[in-house]
């Protein structure tokens, strides 16, 4: 116990290091406690693709984009479609303030700090159709330039100076196995030292023990993750409305995302609330070239490709790619198989395919405006053509009879008939002749191209696919994807840990994917996207100001 600090943060993710500068501002001392090596900094921040949502920014401006703080808590609330009234006391709260704070000084707040944000605005998570109901009626997906990694260095740089003016000391491969109590109130912690590692970031570290740790402090803040790299605890955890469980996921976070820390705080007298609701996303896809176990990369779609299950099914409106990600996971479940297809062509793939992560978008992440200007010429991005020629999901052929040959030649059992897909795709092709359609993904194609951005750089124009001229023909098999909590750990809008019967738990405080994001599940059942870095930075820097207000 020779480490003299006012506060411990357990876990180095972005939360933790949001929480861990605001500390170091009012002159804290900060000890931050980590089971992972120093090459995991920043946690799975770092493998994000660095989307923030943001409302009524310049951004949106330019482009002619009318938000308002109005409209966005119309979505917000609407989407997160709270009816919980215990569970739900504290999420309603951190929605409001959250919703606030994305309209009001979050852009500043992160540009004072050196983060620089892409020109455009996508538009993620387009709906179900309904004014009240889920989905942004607006694009507010701001990209940030240097993706995850950028978004964690404006915080780690100001740690790594606060580390050298003697504020901040890191206690890497230390894991909390306990938090310990004092008359009531949590002092400190204690676990197990684990033997060094030379590990790359994101790859599955030893747990083997080599000794023992306890650490005292005036206050704890627990940022350690969720549980998306746990599948038995995904399991354990799984919401009764969706259904039975898949039996095979992808994993789309690194195995350090354990949860460890929720059954911990709760074991201490933590209150954990909505821990049914979690974030999953349905177009995984098997990453050729693996960091982590299972290892899975999300397709962020545009709105054109077709969608099929596994039987050959269009999937019905309003289950178009990028609209509802939960509405759309529910229906993959209730069809009774875990996958689903996309059928597409080049002209699609070039245009409207990207692929979720920092790594998978080396020029954004390396702020590398050579390699950005590559997009704009013919043919896909790099990384989506690797996956083209070396994923294992994805079929590329001439015709269309052969691409649904080669579909079923990857599945255990061929579900697929030709002769369906055929008028499926025939029926859709015709109804682009015109600018409007009753097809209401075809409508909703030349709705996106309404907005000037989205038409220049990411929806391809409606075009008939079955045309050669369009090809090759590619067909690309969708998992289920792991990836985010949406409840957690209870807390108020200081970050302070509620117990069960709805008092503080003194010194204990909780921030990031651990705590729903703020509260316990500030999103309700569903999200906006954009929204989970924000979150982790709106609840550390929650954390970080009330700990140096008031210890």
């Amino acid at each position: 116990m020779s480490e003299q600090a006012d506060v411990i943060v357990v876990g180095a993710g972005l939360a933790g290091l949001v929480a861990t500068y605001e500390l170091t501002r009012a002159g804290r001392k900060v000890l931050v406690v980590e089971q992972e090596n120093a090459a995991n900094l920043g946690a799975q921040a770092f493998w994000s693709l660095g989307g923030l949502f943001l409302v009524n920014s310049p951004e949106q401006r330019r482009l002619g984009i009318k938000d308002s703080l109005e409209l966005a808590m119309q979505d917000w609330m609407g989407t997160a479609g709270f009816d919980r009234e215990r569970e739900d006391h504290w999420p309603r709260q951190w929605a409001k303030a959250y919703v606030e704070f994305a309209a009001g000084d979050k852009r500043q707040y992160l540009h004072d700090l050196g983060l620089r944000l892409m020109p455009n605005v996508g538009w993620a998570e387009r709906g179900r159709g309904m004014a009240l109901g889920h989905g942004n009626s607006v694009p507010r997906f701001h990209l940030t330039w240097g993706t995850g990694p950028g978004v964690v260095d404006v915080f780690l740089t100001k740690v790594i100076a606060a580390q050298k003016r003697g504020l901040v000391t890191f206690k890497h491969r230390h894991q909390v196995d306990q938090l310990v109590v004092t008359d009531g109130a949590v002092t400190g912690v204690r676990g197990t030292v684990l033997e060094p590692s030379s590990d790359l970031r994101g790859v599955k570290s030893s747990r083997t023990p080599i000794g023992e740790f306890e650490f005292a402090a005036q206050a704890v803040v627990v940022t350690s993750g969720g549980i998306g790299g746990n599948y038995e605890l995904v399991k354990k955890n799984w919401p009764e409305r969706l259904g039975k469980a898949p039996k095979h996921m992808l994993t789309g976070v690194p195995a350090h995302v354990d949860g460890r820390m929720l059954e911990i705080t709760e074991s201490a007298g933590g209150n954990i609330v909505n821990r049914d609701r979690m974030w999953h996303y349905t177009e995984g896809i098997q990453n050729w070239n693996p960091i982590w176990p299972n290892h899975g990369i999300r397709i962020i779609p545009g709105p054109s490709s077709m969608w099929f299950d596994a039987t050959g099914k269009r999937l019905p409106v309003p289950n178009f790619p990028g609209f509802d990600t939960m509405g759309t996971f529910k229906y993959i479940l209730d069809s009774g198989h875990e996958y689903t297809w996309f059928i597409l062509d080049q002209k699609i793939i070039e245009k409207e395919f990207a692929l979720s992560g920092s790594e998978q978008n080396p020029d954004f992440t390396n702020r590398d405006f050579k390699l950005l200007l590559e997009r704009i010429k013919k043919g896909a991005p790099g990384p989506v053509e690797a996956f083209k020629q070396k994923g294992a999901d994805f079929v590329v052929r001439n015709n269309l009879r052969d691409l649904v040959d080669g579909m079923n030649a990857l599945t255990d059992e061929p579900l697929l008939d030709y002769e369906d897909i055929e008028r499926e795709m025939i029926a859709r092709d015709r109804e682009v002749d015109n600018k409007y359609s009753k097809d209401f993904q075809v409508t909703a194609i030349h709705g996106a191209r309404n907005l000037l951005a989205d038409k220049i750089v990411r929806v391809v124009a409606p075009h008939k696919i079955l045309d050669s001229k369009n090809g090759p023909l590619i067909a690309v098999r969708l998992h289920l994807l792991t990836r985010k909590t949406l409840g957690g750990l209870e807390t108020n809008l200081d970050s302070q840990v509620i117990k069960a019967d709805g008092s503080v738990f003194d010194g204990l405080y909780a921030a990031g994917e651990v705590a729903g994001f703020g509260g316990g599940g500030v999103h309700g059942y569903s999200a906006l996207e954009g929204t989970f870095l924000g979150g982790c930075i709106f609840s550390g820097r929650a954390a970080g100001r009330a700990l140096a207000r008031d210890l």
